[in-house]
């Protein structure tokens, strides 16, 4: 299988156009799409442009609705609860992104959840919304029942995200991961690209860890056992039960606080019955903010430059592979395999487009 490298500027372009031709305004598509791309230019192919097939068939199938509009349904000073009603993810997550940030420049502190959404991208791009206002920031979201619980077999988790950022200097603190050993999307590119996952990944309808990555992705499609392992595994020698915990955490963050679906109760594969959870925290409500933000980046640069073991260059800091990665897409293109840019040039096709006037080889 072949890696395409899509010029970053054309295939912005494009994707854009398609959603405007799906009904979304310009704005909006500009929206999706950057949301969309900062995962390609992150180098988190598995929630990219990869996802784009996902996201037209829902929009066909009408779990997604361009028209619908996102409903405050309680609000306080410091919270908010927003039914997503059916929207774009990436646009009601945007929505209450902003939202915690107003209420944190004004309070100190602000916490906005969602129901009743759709798949919203990478959690970390709404957490950098706050750190670019000299916040820090924090997101999840919940998806479908397909990861297992510690000792378990039958799907009751998501493989819902923990994402937080804090600006700091000359890279923010940029975390962003699900509360599995893998996401689901990483598990489908391995699936597209043919490859066998790793022990320990995923597993199959007995709860044993399984390499076959189409029969672990069609036991999840049919709502069958199986499925995806929490952070540590199978086994709490490895330490499943932490991943399994923050699984946990993250529910709560997410369906419980927004009065939406739970994992075990999604049902349409994370489109339409999802739900957010977002935090807006003003560090200033401890002290001088630049001291705060330099005391950070010390500890940054210090982990930075501790003695890398032996095998490796340095160590890194959460955020610093993210910003390298963007810095070589920009000039090398995004990369896309060939399933994923026959998905792109089918989309195409529905909307009215030609890939090739945007994306010539």
């Amino acid at each position: 299988m072949n890696d395409h490298y899509l010029p970053v500027d054309a295939a912005r372009r494009y994707c854009e156009q398609i959603y405007v031709r799906h009904g979304f305004t310009p704005e909006q598509s500009r929206r999706i799409v950057d949301v969309v791309l900062t995962a390609d230019l992150y180098g988190i192919e598995s929630h990219g442009i990869q996802r784009m097939i996902r996201y037209h068939n829902s929009i066909i199938r009408h779990l997604v609705d361009p028209q619908a509009r996102p409903e405050i349904v309680f609000e306080t000073p410091l919270s908010a609860v927003i039914d997503g009603d059916r929207t774009m993810g990436q646009l009601t997550a945007s929505m209450a992104m902003e939202m915690a940030i107003a209420k944190a420049k004004k309070h100190g502190f602000g916490a906005v959840t969602v129901r009743r959404c759709n798949h919203y991208g990478i959690a970390g791009y709404y957490a950098r919304m706050a750190a670019d206002q000299e916040l820090i920031g924090f997101s999840s979201t919940n998806t479908e029942a397909i990861a297992i619980p510690t000792f378990g077999k039958q799907p009751m988790l998501g493989t819902s995200p923990l994402a937080v950022c804090m600006p700091a200097d000359p890279y923010y603190f940029w975390f962003d991961a699900a509360t599995t050993v893998v996401p689901r999307g990483k598990i489908e590119i391995y699936n597209k690209r043919g490859l066998a996952l790793k022990d320990g990944w995923a597993a199959d309808e007995y709860g044993r860890s399984c390499r076959d990555a189409q029969r672990v992705l069609d036991n999840i499609n049919a709502k069958k056992y199986g499925g995806i392992f929490p952070i540590g595994g199978d086994s709490t020698d490895t330490a499943s039960h932490k991943g399994y915990g923050l699984g946990i955490i993250a529910e709560l963050f997410t369906g419980i606080l927004s009065g939406g679906h739970t994992s075990p109760h999604v049902q349409n594969g994370g489109m339409g019955d999802t739900s957010f959870g977002f935090m807006a925290i003003d560090y200033g409500l401890f002290g001088d903010k630049r001291e705060i933000r330099d005391r950070m980046s010390q500890l940054l640069r210090e982990l930075r430059e501790s003695p890398a073991a032996e095998g490796h260059d340095h160590v890194m800091t959460h955020g610093e592979k993210e910003m390298r990665s963007m810095a070589e897409k920009q000039k090398t293109g995004i990369p896309a395999n060939d399933k994923t840019v026959e998905e792109l040039k089918k989309i195409g096709e529905y909307v009215g487009l030609r890939y090739e006037d945007y994306l010539a080889e």
